[in-house]
C-alpha cells in the first residue's frame, strides 16, 4: 500500500503503509540501521495520535510541509533530541517537549537507538475549526499553544511532572473496545492542562543545553567507542582525539547518551558480548579478550553487572529459551519494553 505524497512529506519519501483502516494507519520507515513503527489514530479533525516505536539512531523528512503543525511529544522510554535556537536538550522518560514543525530539512536523533513515546500532531487550521466548538466555553486554542510554547519556533521542553505523567500513563494501555471515545477524552484534557497551565515560564531553564559543536563532538565519540570494542579508550584519549576538553566532553556526552563515558561503554561491551554468547560458541575466553579483558574475573563481574548474571549462567539460560520475537515489545502502542532487551534488538 503507497503512502500519499503528504505522509512522504510528514514520516519520509522511505515510509511504508502496513495497514489502513478507518481512523487509524501504521507507518513503518526501515534501512540496515533498524526500523522505525508509528501507530496513528485520527481522533478529530486535524488532530492525531501517533504512537511511536523507534529502533534506529535517525528519523527524519526531506521537507516539512506545514508551518501551522504542532507537536506535543511525550517520552515513555528512551531519549530523544530536541534542537533549541541552535543548541541542543535531550527528552527523557517522563518528559514532554511542544514543538512547531517548520519546513526545512528534519532529522531526529535517537541517541540510544530506542524510544518509545507518544505524539499529539495538531493541524492547528483544521484542529482550531473542530475545537472551537467541543471547547466552546474553554479559552483553549490550538494557534494559542503554539504563539504560548513555540515563539520564533522554538521548542519547548517540559520536564517530567505529576500532571503531565497523570494524562499520558493512562494513554499507554487503553482497551481497544473504548479507543476511539477515550483518546478524544485525553486530548481535549491534555489541551485544556496545556492551556490553562503557564507551563512555559517553568520549563527547562538549566544548563542542560549543548551547542552544536560539543554534541559533534560526542557523537563521533561515542561511535569511534562503539567501532573500538577491543580497546580500553579513556576520557583523556577521547578528548584529545576529538578537541574538546575532558570536563565538556564527560558533562556532554552524560547528557547526550545518560551515561557516563565508562558506564556507556562498558553496556555496549556486554551486549556485544551477550550476542556472541548466544549466537557463537566461543568460550568466555575468547569473548572476553574480544572485548578487551585479559582477565576472565573482570569480564565476568563486568558482565554480571550489566547482564545480572554471570557469562556462563546467560548462555546456557539465552540457549534454553530465548528467541527474538519474545524480546520484541509486547504491547501494540510501546507500553513495554525490557530494558536489557532492546539493547539485543538494536546492538
Amino acid at each position: 500500500m503507497s503512502a500519499t505524497e503528504r505522509e512522504k512529506q510528514i514520516y519520509g519519501p522511505g515510509v511504508e503503509i502496513i495497514r489502513r483502516e478507518k481512523g487509524c494507519t501504521v507507518y513503518r520507515l526501515a534501512d540496515e540501521t533498524g526500523e522505525a513503527v508509528m501507530t496513528s489514530y485520527q481522533v478529530f479533525p486535524g488532530v492525531d495520535v501517533i504512537y511511536n516505536d523507534v529502533h534506529r539512531p535517525v528519523c527524519g523528512t526531506d521537507v516539512l510541509p506545514l508551518d501551522g503543525l504542532l507537536e506535543i511529544d511525550h517520552c515513555r522510554e528512551g531519549r530523544m533530541e530536541c534542537e533549541v535556537c541552535g543548541e541542543y536538550i535531550y527528552m527523557t522518560p517522563g518528559d514532554l517537549t511542544i514543538h512547531r514543525k517548520v519546513g526545512n530539512v528534519h532529522n531526529t536523533y535517537f541517541p540510544l537507538s530506542h524510544y518509545h513515546g507518544i505524539t499529539v500532531a495538531l493541524d492547528t487550521d483544521s484542529a482550531s475549526r473542530c475545537l472551537s466548538c467541543i471547547l466552546e466555553d474553554t479559552p483553549v486554542k490550538s494557534s494559542e499553544l503554539m504563539e504560548r510554547y513555540c515563539q520564533n519556533h522554538a521548542c519547548t521542553v517540559i520536564r517530567a511532572r505529576p500532571g503531565i505523567e497523570h494524562i499520558f500513563s493512562e494513554l499507554y494501555s487503553i482497551p481497544e473496545q473504548i479507543r476511539e471515545g477515550y483518546l478524544k477524552i485525553k486530548v481535549m484534557e491534555l489541551l485544556l492542562f496545556l492551556g490553562g497551565t503557564d507551563l512555559a515560564a517553568d520549563a527547562v531553564s538549566d544548563s542542560r543545553y549543548f551547542p552544536a559543536a560539543q554534541v559533534e563532538a560526542v557523537k563521533a565519540a561515542k561511535e569511534y567507542l562503539t567501532q573500538h570494542t577491543e580497546k580500553h579508550i579513556t576520557v583523556s584519549e577521547l578528548a584529545e582525539r576529538f578537541g574538546i576538553s575532558q570536563t565538556t566532553l564527560k558533562a556532554c556526552f552524560k547528557g547526550v547518551f545518560g551515561e557516563s563515558v565508562y558506564t556507556f561503554a562498558r553496556q555496549f561491551k556486554m551486549q556485544k558480548a551477550a550476542v556472541l554468547l548466544r549466537q557463537t560458541n566461543k568460550n568466555v575466553m575468547e569473548i572476553a579478550g574480544i572485548f578487551g579483558y585479559d582477565n576472565g574475573s573482570k569480564f565476568a563481574k563486568a558482565f554480571r553487572d550489566v547482564m545480572g548474571e554471570t557469562p556462563d549462567k546467560y548462555r546456557r539460560a539465552s540457549r534454553a529459551d530465548w528467541a527474538p520475537e519474545k524480546n520484541r515489545e509486547k504491547c501494540p502502542n510501546g507500553a513495554e519494553a525490557n530494558q536489557k532487551d532492546w539493547y539485543h534488538l538494536n546492538i
